[in-house]
Formats: structure tokens, sequence, C-alpha cells
């Protein structure tokens, strides 16, 4: 490249995000100078979300690390990398021959989605096993409740809603979790589609739509019942939906176990709105977009099943333009057979503080964290703080000093998106490709896989881990060779649609289930959280245009700003601080009314700072969902408290 020619370079992104966006980055004297959308690729479609178009921002942030940090006299300060890994290396050991590999936590997670970040999960496989995660803090519920139902999860093309008479958004803001179906959804439309959103927060995807329910929060599986009792009672179900669904009668049972009024009443919407569900989903073919914080209750797999129901009884399964999504299978194309999945033991991952604290026979003493900031991102922020803070060795490998960082003993500085050397595949859609780094990482600054290798050289296990990012994608690409996708293909032409999932999910109503046919729910699941007059709104931490979870394209500036109806501020002016109290806790806010909010939210961005006093799930309990593992993390009832003049 002549000195000064700008030269265009080609990367995915891979932050947690259906859309895994191709991204075109420019590259002057090896400095990045703009990023965009690739044009070519068919799900970016040449644009890139708020959040990722803003990421020279973090690329070049003066905050990010550059060097190994180590506790020294109660402070992280800089240290080498051979320090750092020496040090770390002889504790593991330590630990390991005083108390067994179980003493050893590894916690990895989705701050960073490609799969040779897994090389690190192989490695404490090899070291112990250790004790590794359980569940997932997202998608746990949905995924058991589709598996439950189907057999297996998977989704439909985004194109395939084009085949859709209506589509139902059942709890998703497509303008913040999925910026890339927007034209799907807008080209749909165009050709006659009707959109139809559930959800208790109003927000922009209400644009798109031509009708709007807003039920209570944990409503959703009482709205299903009403739409399900609805179509029983007006003959709207399939005919042939008993040879695809086992169970048929005694899921009829359940929604007859309550009235359409008392289903209703129970979800807070008029009948109206359950009947206009029932009409739709017979007219179909309808697709049921099923929003990811429907796995995020304490009813969550059962909200999901009821969907799953509403589409199986209807013959919106299997069908162009019919089908019930939670998200796309991701690892299904890849080989990750290396991974044994051994753990002698499990912490749940909403459960991160209280398992580690409650681990006994042995306790657990060394934490090692890997994309991820769980204090600011799991609930009970103060309890995860509390059990980092008083472990014998905590690492965090990270590109900024986070909440969780702060508590480390050893932290150690990766690459960014933009230098990722990965593969990736998506639960949006049937893409998959790879990363390249677009540019070196900064002098003192290595990849997970670099990391792991070094101390794996340490602890006398680097055979185990051997080879360079394009070995270990060779090795996780394997199953796709046969199909003509190889390394050399993606990384000349770009992602490449997979053949394990057909542009219908389900097709031909077939399914993966012992009997071959939809497993219908038959009991109620527990019951969603209910308002007291102490505690009347369900606290939402939901994500933004602005954040990635607790990645923000800015930080956040002051107190959190909490949306409420004005009705709910209970005399708090708009714009007046006040602080946000839960069961456990307390954060200041700064309070914001809007009147096409219900009455009984509370709405706050997810991922603030904990150290700043920004972050919701300070105040969130830590409580599993009533299937898979997920976080009950919709279902903490809080209030608004005044604060005084000059308290």
């Amino acid at each position: 490249m002549l000195r000064g020619m700008a030269e265009s370079r080609r990367t995915l992104c891979n932050r947690d995000c259906p859309d895994v966006c191709s991204i075109v980055a420019t590259v002057e004297q090896g400095r990045i100078t703009k990023i965009q959308g690739d044009k070519a690729h068919p799900i970016t479609q040449g644009f890139l979300c708020p959040r990722t178009s803003q990421f020279l921002r973090t690329q070049y942030s003066p905050e990010r690390l550059s060097s190994p940090l180590m506790r020294r006299n109660g402070k992280l300060e800089p240290a080498t990398w051979d320090e750092a890994l020496d040090f770390i290396a002889e504790r593991l050991l330590a630990i390991r021959r005083e108390s067994g590999p179980a003493s050893i936590f590894h916690y990895r997670s989705a701050g960073a989605m490609g799969f040779v970040k897994a090389v690190t999960s192989y490695f404490f496989e090899q070291f112990g096993p250790v004790t590794d995660r359980a569940g997932d803090i997202c998608t746990g519920a949905g995924e058991w409740a589709q598996n439950t139902d189907f057999g297996d999860f998977e989704a439909s093309d985004p194109s395939d809603l084009t085949n859709a008479r209506h589509v139902v958004l059942w709890g998703r803001n497509v303008y913040v979790s999925w910026t890339h179906l927007l034209p799907v959804l807008r080209e749909a439309k165009a050709r006659g589609t009707e959109v139809v959103l559930v959800d208790p927060v109003h927000h922009r995807t209400t644009e798109l739509s031509d009708r709007y329910v807003q039920p209570r929060p944990g409503g959703d599986f009482a709205l299903a019942m009403a739409t399900a009792r609805v179509l029983f009672e007006r003959g709207w179900t399939h005919p042939d939906a008993a040879t695809w669904c086992d169970h048929l009668d005694a899921f009829r049972a359940l929604a007859a176990s309550k009235s359409v009024e008392a289903w209703c009443a129970e979800a807070d919407v008029a009948v109206d709105e359950a009947e206009d569900l029932a009409r739709r989903l017979h007219a179909g073919p309808t697709t049921i977009l099923v929003g990811w914080g429907m796995g995020r209750r304490l009813n969550g797999a059962g909200i999901v099943r009821a969907l799953d129901a509403l589409g199986a009884i209807t013959g919106n399964v299997g069908i162009p333009g019919g089908t019930v999504t939670f998200e796309a299978k991701r690892r299904r194309p890849f080989d990750m057979s290396f991974i044994a999945g051994n753990a002698p033991r499990r912490i749940a991952e909403p459960l991160l503080g209280p398992g580690i604290l409650e681990a006994k026979d042995p306790p657990i003493r060394a934490v090692w964290i890997t994309a991820a900031n769980p204090v600011a991102m799991l609930p009970e922020s103060s309890t995860i703080a509390h059990a980092l803070e008083t472990r014998e060795l905590v690492v965090v490998v990270d590109s900024f000093l986070t909440d969780t960082a702060e508590r480390a003993h050893v932290v150690l500085p990766t690459t960014t998106l933009l230098e990722d050397d990965d593969v990736l595949g998506s639960y949006g859609h049937h893409y998959v490709g790879v990363s390249r780094p677009v540019t070196p990482p900064p002098e003192g600054v290595r990849s997970d896989l670099e990391i792991i290798q070094a101390l794996a050289a340490r602890v006398g296990l680097a055979d185990a881990v051997a080879g360079d990012a394009r070995a270990w994608k060779r090795r996780i690409l394997k199953p796709l060779e046969a199909h003509g996708i190889t390394l050399e293909r993606l990384e000349e032409q770009g992602p490449m649609e997979h053949p394990f999932a057909g542009p219908i999910a389900f097709e031909g109503r077939t399914f993966a289930t012992p009997t071959g046919r939809v497993n219908l729910m038959t009991e109620v699941p527990p019951a969603p959280a209910v308002p007291t007059p102490e505690l009347p709104l369900f606290l939402l931490s939901l994500s933004t245009e602005r954040a990635q979870a607790s990645q923000w394209a800015r930080p956040l500036e002051g107190p959190l700003v909490v949306t409420v109806h004005p009705d709910a501020a209970h005399g708090i002016a708009d714009g007046a601080l006040a602080r946000l109290e839960s069961a456990i806790g307390s954060i200041e806010v700064r309070v914001r009314h809007d009147r096409a909010q219900r009455r009984d939210v509370a709405v706050v961005p997810k991922g603030g700072r904990f150290r700043a006093g920004q972050c919701a799930n300070a105040l969130i309990r830590a409580r599993l969902t009533d299937q898979g593992e997920s976080a009950a993390l919709a279902d903490e009832l809080v209030r608004l408290v005044p604060i005084e003049a000059g308290s």
C-alpha cells in the first residue's frame, strides 16, 4: 500500500447480536479512519447499527488497556506479560494441587461471539476439568421451550417474512435488537403483510406496526391462552393439527380452564385483542417472532411454549411465512466436538454471585473471566462484586477496566472486534463467516487464543491448544468443507449460507421430538410477579440504540434515566432526581415522563456502570426462570422515592 493511500478491509462484527454484520473498514497509514456496512452482504445491506457505527470511539479510546495489570498493595498496576502469566500459572497450579480443579471456575460469556474463543474453555477442560457455568442469561428458557416442543430450535430465513400475511412481533424491538430485520419487514409490508407488536413497553417499533397490544408485564402467557381459547371456540385451529400435535386435547383443556374474559383480565388487555390475534393466526400464514425478553421472566419457558402452541395448532409452523421463531441455532454448522462439557460442577449463570459464595467441597478459590462483565450484566451486582473480591485469584480478560476487571488480581488486555480473528455464526440468520484483523492490535495486546496458549505453555498443556487462529478455524469449519464452504472461500468471497438449516424452519412440519410431532404444553407455568402498594412498578432494563449490553457507544452521563408514565411518578416532576428502590438496593435516577408507557413499568437502559451507580442489575435479585436456567430479570418490582432538596 502506497503511503497515504486508503485501503478497504472486511471483517465481521462479533458482538452479541443476531445480525453479525459485515464491516468494511477504511485503513490509512495503519489507522482505521472509517467503518461502514458492507453493501454486498445480503443481511448487512450497507448499514451498521448506531452502536457499531460509532465503534471507532471505543477502538481508539484513551481508556483502552495496552498492558497487563496486576494488583500490588491493593492497586492494579502495569505489569509485563511474563510477570502476569507466571503469577497466574503458579497460583492455578497451587490451587489445583491443594483443592482440586473444581475449586477453579472458568466463566466465558457472550461479550465476543467467535468460536475460536472456545479454545479457552477447552484449555480449562484439559487443565481440570474445572467448574463451569450452566444455563444462559438470555436464551436458556426459550431454547429449552422450543427443544421441548419441537425437539430442536431453529429460525426460518429472514426473507421468509415476505411470505407471511401477518407478522407478530411478540416482545421484539427490532430497531434496537434486530436492526437488519427492518428492511425485510418494510418489504413485507409493501407486499401487504400486516405487523402486530405485543409488548408492555411502548417503543419505536410501534411505527412499523398496524396494531399494538400492550399487556401487563408477564401477562403474555395469559394473552396466549386467551387467544388459544378463541381459536378453539371459533373452530379456527387447523383441521389436521392432531396429525402433527401431541396432547392437543390436553392443551385445549388448559386453554378452557379460564374464560377468554378471565385470561384477558389477567393479561390486562381487552378481549378484542385476543380475538384479533386469533383471527390473524387463522388467516395465516402468520409468523410469530418471539423476543428474547420473553425468556427473562419467572414464567419465561411457559410463555415461549404457549406461543409455540399457537403456531402449531393453527398450522403456522413449517410452512412458507408461518413459523414461531425464537432464534437460529448458530452452533449448528460447526465442529465444536473438542469441547467435552465434562465439568465436575456447574454454576447457573444467573446465580453467579450466590453460586460462587455458596460453593463448598471445594470452595471456589479462583475465577477466570473471558468475554464477560458479570458485575454489570448479571443480577445482584453487589453479590457478584463481593464474590470476586473475596476470591484468592481473579483473572479478567478484557480491553477495558470494567466493573468486573476492577475487582481482578490480574487483568489481561485483549483484542477488539476490529482486531478479531475468528469464526462466526448467527442466531438471526444462516450465514457463516470469518473475522479477520483489519488492523493489528496495539503493542502489548494479545488475542484470547494467544493468551491461553501462553498460559498453557506454563502449565504443561502447550500441545493441547497448539495451532494458530487459521488452524483452529479449519477445525471448526470442518463439517462445511464437504459442502464447498472452506476457510479460503470465506476469506475470499465473504459469508456464505450454511446448508444445515433450510429457508423454512421445521419445513413440512417435521419435528425432532420422540414422536415426530409437536409436544404441546399441558400445565400452567409459575405465575409472574404481582406489583404491591410498596413496590408497584416492574423494573424493565432494556437494550438501547446507544448500548450493546454493557458496551456503550458513549459513556453514560449523570444518573440513570428511568422512564415512567406520569401517573406512576407519584408527583415526581419530569426531569427531577429520585431514588429507584427494590427489595435489595437503590440507585439515584433522573425521572422521565412518557404517557405512552403503562402505569406499572419503570424502564431503564441496561448495562450502565455499577461504580457510577448506573447499573440496574444492582436492584435485581438472582432468580432462575421456570426452566432453562435463564435469569428472571424482568420480574423485579421497584418504587420511585423523591429526593428531598438538600439531601
